[in-house]
């Protein structure tokens, strides 16, 4: 009797403790669903959502901060001309099959990555890499064709990360990476779920599961943080609604700053838009302040080039396409465009279907009609992205630093001008910050005077979360929803 007394209270007790213990599990609300979970063979931002930090890691990482750290590589030295980089890898370290992780699988990924044939969004990332030498299991040595101070910096983005030769291949549905979570299941069109690596070889996470949700509608976002379905919702998609959030005390609202250069694309390759006139005419167009207002309930800030405002290198270029429908006008009958129809495909975030019916009505008032399609996110990937056919598309760039993204030759919007991207080469060679500023600064008042695109807004973060959740990112200097740090309190 007495055992079964003392059985008796240990349940209890183990009970008790168990309900009075903080969850371990959470639930993210996201627009987006991925395409796949491989993000060295993606350009969506939503695969880095659920995978950046969380399953796969790379030599460095981007801290909350936007600062580079080390990852995998836990220190490196640089030669004296800035062209060679030795990276001391960390050891014990298990890819989620059990495989060991080691210099091999940096020079596969690297050279993967760089290949002719390779499928890596970011190809650019590694152009300047001549070589890949291991050295011995723990040190593999990158040689560069040039100086590039900014390698490091390079090697964080999720495009860069390690994967391992034997299960490279799957990764877009079946991921394994050496990170705190693995992979656990995929329900297309519902949820991904992570579970907590008990091999991780770094500080283990406070969660031992993640379940990321796909809600593209801001109605069905909103609901779905009221009941509870979801515990946080990191990039919110409906900012009116944040006043409600902001008065109750069962949650929290996070406000912050992005890398999302907002921008209305003109596909410059092809005829009225390869007239820069045309494009200026559109920009002149544009009431940026009343985007902001009517898409995103005034979180925003007005941008005139493809640049982040709070990056030290931010120059305000908005007056040399401030709005100016007299000039849009005049614009368009000197370059012989009347009765203009154009193409306006939106992707399903909130910034671009709501930003898109504005734009729209401000394009019509100067004369412009728009043909609008509403496209789903793996639509826009193949007809916009890959296919290059569109005339106009509204979409948010999250990638940190990416102005060189005009400088390549294929890229949808079909800039790549020659002294662009001879400037783009100098940034490259150049190590000096000075330096460096000018030619950012030169950068962004090219692009700004050529009209590339309609400049808009850097997209705000916008987040709720229940109130008992810590350690989400407030900003956003890459596109994660990082849960390395992220845990409940009482």
């Amino acid at each position: 009797m007495t055992n079964r007394l003392l059985s008796a209270v240990a349940a209890l007790a183990l009970s008790a403790s168990g309900a009075l213990a903080a969850p371990d599990a959470i639930t993210l609300g996201m627009v987006l669903e991925p395409p796949n979970l491989d993000p060295t063979a993606g350009a969506a931002a939503a695969i880095d959502e659920v995978v950046y930090a969380n399953l796969f890691e790379g030599l460095t990482r981007f801290a909350p901060d936007g600062s580079v750290l080390p990852a995998l590589a836990r220190s490196w030295d640089v030669s004296e001309d800035g062209s060679t980089y030795t990276f001391h890898l960390a050891q014990g370290v298990t890819f989620h099959d059990g495989s060991t992780f080691d210099a091999e699988d940096v020079k596969f990924s690297l050279d993967r990555a760089r290949a002719e044939d390779s499928a890596n969004a970011q190809k650019a990332l590694f152009k300047g890499i001549a070589s890949v030498e291991v050295i011995d299991p723990a040190t593999v040595k990158v040689t560069l064709s040039a100086p590039d101070g900014a390698f490091p910096f390079k090697m964080a983005w999720g495009d860069a990360v390690i994967l391992a030769p034997e299960s490279a291949t799957d990764a877009a549905t079946h991921p394994v990476g050496t990170g705190p979570f693995q992979f656990g299941e995929w329900a297309q069109g519902d949820h991904v779920t992570l579970t907590a690596y008990p091999g991780y070889w770094g500080d283990k996470p406070a969660l031992n599961s993640a379940t990321f949700r796909f809600i593209s509608d801001p109605t069905a976002a909103f609901a779905a943080m009221m009941a509870g379905d979801v515990d946080a919702f990191p990039n919110f998609p409906a900012p009116e609604t944040l006043i409600q959030f902001q008065s109750d005390p069962r949650f929290k609202v996070i406000v912050g700053s992005t890398e999302g250069e907002t921008i209305l694309a003109m596909n410059n390759r092809k005829a009225p838009l390869d007239d820069i006139r045309v494009r200026e005419a559109i920009s002149h167009a544009i009431n940026r302040q009343d985007v902001i207002d009517g898409a995103m309930f005034g979180y925003g800030t007005p941008i005139g080039s493809h640049f982040a405002p709070h990056n030290p290198d931010y120059q305000d270029l908005t007056a040399l396409s401030a709005y100016d429908p007299e000039k849009s006008k005049a614009l368009l009958a000197e370059a012989g465009a009347s009765d203009l129809t154009l193409r306006l495909a939106l992707p399903p975030p909130t910034y671009a279907r709501r930003g898109g019916e504005i734009i729209a009505a401000q394009l019509g008032a100067v004369g412009i009609k728009t043909e609008i399609s509403n496209l789903e996110w793996a639509q826009w990937l193949e007809q916009v992205f890959k296919g290059k056919d569109f005339d106009l598309t509204i979409v948010s760039h999250t990638e940190p630093a990416d102005i060189n993204i005009y400088a390549r030759d294929d890229y949808y919007f079909g800039y790549a001008k020659p002294a662009f991207q001879e400037l783009m080469a100098e940034l490259d060679r150049t190590t000096d910050a000075g330096e460096r500023s000018r030619i950012n600064h030169a950068a962004q008042e090219m692009i700004a005077a050529d009209f590339v695109n309609g400049y808009l807004f850097q997209l705000a973060k916008t987040g709720v979360a229940n109130a008992k959740i810590e350690g989400l990112w407030e900003n956003s200097p890459s596109q994660a929803n990082d849960l390395t740090s992220v845990h409940w309190v009482d």
